[in-house]
C-alpha cells in the first residue's frame, strides 16, 4: 500500500501525540471525504448547473459566491478557456464588487488594480475556441479548500471570504501565485477572515438600533481587520528584518 507523508506544525504534532489521535485513520477518512467533494466539483457541468438553487458540493454557497462563479464562468468563456481556472475565480471576486473578500484584500493592502494587472498578464493574447463546461483541477481544489475553511470555522455557508482563503491555500493555480506574490500570506489571510467576521458581528450588534450604511459598515470591518492584524504584521516585519541581516 503506497504511503503519503503528512507534515504537521510542531505544536499540532505535539498535541496529536499527547492526545494519542490515530493519525492514519483520521487522515484516511478526511482524504476520502475530500476526494469525494473534489470529484463532485470537478465533474460539475457548468452549463447544467443551477446556481440559483445549487445542490451537491455547491449547496452551501452564498448568493455572492454563486454570482462570483457565474462571473468566473463568463470570463473563462471570454478567454476561450476549456475550463474555469483559479484566475477566473479571482476575477469573479473582483467583478462582483461588494463581497467581504474585497474588503479583506483592502485590509491586507493589496490593491485591486494591481491584482487586475497581474491577472491581465496571465490572460491569453487571443481568445481560444474553448467553451468552459467544468472547473479546472486547480479551481476545483480551491473550491474544496474553501469548503474546508468554512467547515473548520463552524460555518454552514461558503462565502467569498472562504473562497479567498481557498485560492491563497491552493498551491499550483495562477490566482494563488498572484495573491501570495502581492502579500496574501495564508496565515495572515486566515487571521483576516476570522477578525473580519468577529468584527462584523460586533459592529452589527452595536448598530442594532440604527444600522449604518453598507459602505460605512464595510469601512468599519476593514478598520477592525487592520487593527487585529497590526501586531501580527509587525512580528513578520521584525522576522524579515532579522532574516535580511543574516
Amino acid at each position: 500500500m503506497p504511503k503519503i507523508n503528512v507534515y504537521l506544525p510542531d505544536e499540532l504534532a505535539e498535541a496529536v501525540k499527547s492526545a494519542g489521535v490515530p493519525v492514519s485513520a483520521v487522515c484516511q477518512r478526511a482524504l476520502e471525504q475530500a476526494v469525494r467533494r473534489v470529484t463532485m466539483i470537478r465533474e460539475t457541468v457548468l452549463t447544467d448547473l443551477d446556481l440559483e438553487q445549487p445542490t451537491g458540493a455547491l449547496a452551501h454557497l452564498t448568493a455572492r459566491t454563486r454570482t462570483v462563479l457565474q462571473l468566473a464562468t463568463r470570463r473563462a468563456r471570454e478567454d476561450g478557456a476549456s475550463a474555469v481556472g483559479t484566475e477566473h475565480l479571482l476575477t469573479g471576486i473582483l467583478d462582483e464588487g461588494g463581497n467581504l473578500a474585497i474588503r479583506l484584500l483592502d485590509a491586507l493592502e493589496i490593491p485591486q488594480n494591481r491584482l487586475r494587472l497581474a491577472l491581465d498578464r496571465h490572460r491569453p493574447a487571443e481568445a481560444g475556441q474553448g467553451a468552459p463546461e467544468t472547473f479546472g483541477p486547480h479551481a476545483a481544489a480551491a473550491l474544496e479548500l474553501a469548503v474546508t475553511e468554512a467547515t473548520a470555522l463552524g460555518h454552514n455557508y461558503v462565502g467569498c471570504e472562504h473562497l479567498l482563503v481557498g485560492l491563497v491555500a491552493e498551491p499550483d493555480g495562477t490566482a494563488g501565485a498572484i495573491l501570495r506574490e502581492l502579500g496574501a500570506d495564508l496565515r495572515v489571510t486566515r487571521r483576516a477572515v476570522t477578525s473580519a467576521l468577529a468584527g462584523y458581528v460586533h459592529i452589527r450588534a452595536q448598530a442594532a438600533q440604527s444600522a449604518p450604511p453598507a459602505e460605512a459598515l464595510a469601512e468599519m470591518v476593514t478598520a477592525v481587520v487592520r487593527r487585529e492584524l497590526h501586531p501580527f504584521a509587525e512580528r513578520l516585519d521584525r522576522l524579515e528584518s532579522r532574516l535580511g541581516d543574516t
